[in-house]
């Protein structure tokens, strides 16, 4: 009988598990990925469509390699053309900006991923701004941020849109919730905050001179944590029945894949929490995915 309890407890876990163990549920980003993704094959082959996806990556960073390979992937499942172009460490930033021309004008590319870091004599911020706004799926050309700031825009920052999905997966209204963002990247930090104030959120932008980090995310209802710094974010530090996305990518000091929030203390106070990995690594690319086919529509 004993056997049989532990068992159905189990199961209810799975279904609620928060008033089981009082444990957060666990937002499964794998698993939202997949449905996004399949939603954006079944509108390529219901319309018939042709999409094109190119890819430039400068030098041989490992970690780049690896996510070029995945966006591949991702790219086949959605049924979308995939193109690479691969430049040496020592390529000139004027070579980079006429590859990035000529893709501009190819009908049959779509949208347009600069993959980084770039080699250090390449300005990142010029490269960016040579990539059409129709192309530019990665959302990070100075006028496609600026249209986030007044709600009207194409694109979105794939990284921050990723994480709004996670949020509305919950059910929980970002309306009039009181949200603290750790990070002021121009990537995730920055539209991070103004997609949420968009939703009527109030929003506090937290960095590495913010004093009392503690007491400013004790009084969040959704935490994002993008500060790329293992355990910065403790259990001390979480209101109970938060929402905390954790967007960090580290390693700990056994090399082991982690993010910026201590999971295991996080989740005992926390109402739904993202696992690192399998959080947002997989909206990301998702996203991608999706602003591509945005860009098929706001070209034809």
């Amino acid at each position: 009988m004993a056997a049989k309890i532990q068992g159905k407890c189990q199961v209810y876990l799975l279904a609620v598990p928060k008033r089981c163990m009082l444990m957060a549920e666990i937002l499964d980003g794998v698993a939202l990925a997949k449905r996004i993704k399949d939603d954006i094959k079944k509108e390529i082959v219901q319309k018939n469509l042709e999409v094109g996806l190119a890819v430039v990556l400068v030098g041989n960073d490992p970690a780049s390699r690896i996510y070029v390979n995945n966006k591949k992937k991702d790219c086949e499942e959605c049924g979308i053309s995939s193109v690479e172009y691969i430049f040496s460490e020592s390529a000139s930033q004027e070579e980079v900006i006429a590859l990035i021309q000529r893709l501009n004008s190819d009908k049959q590319i779509n949208g347009i991923l600069i993959q980084q870091p770039f080699p250090s004599h390449i300005d990142v911020f010029t490269v960016n701004e040579s990539v059409s706004p129709l192309k530019d799926v990665d959302a990070f050309r100075a006028d496609t941020v600026g249209r986030i700031a007044v709600g009207s825009y194409g694109f979105l920052p794939c990284t921050p849109a990723g994480v709004m999905e996670l949020i509305h997966s919950t059910g929980v209204p970002v309306a009039g919730k009181e949200c603290v963002v750790v990070g002021r990247s121009n990537i995730v930090g920055k539209p991070m905050a103004l997609m949420l104030l968009n939703e009527s959120a109030t929003v506090t932008i937290c960095h590495s001179r913010t004093r009392d980090l503690g007491d400013v995310t004790r009084r969040a209802d959704i935490l994002v944590s993008a500060a790329g710094r293992a355990g910065l974010i403790t259990a001390e530090m979480v209101k109970k029945g938060a929402i905390v996305i954790d967007v960090g990518m580290n390693r700990d000091k056994n090399g082991r894949l982690c993010g910026d929030v201590d999971f295991e203390g996080a989740s005992k106070k926390a109402d739904y929490i993202t696992p690192v990995p399998g959080g947002v690594g997989p909206m990301t690319r998702a996203l991608l995915m999706k602003n591509t086919l945005t860009a098929k529509s706001l070209q034809s």
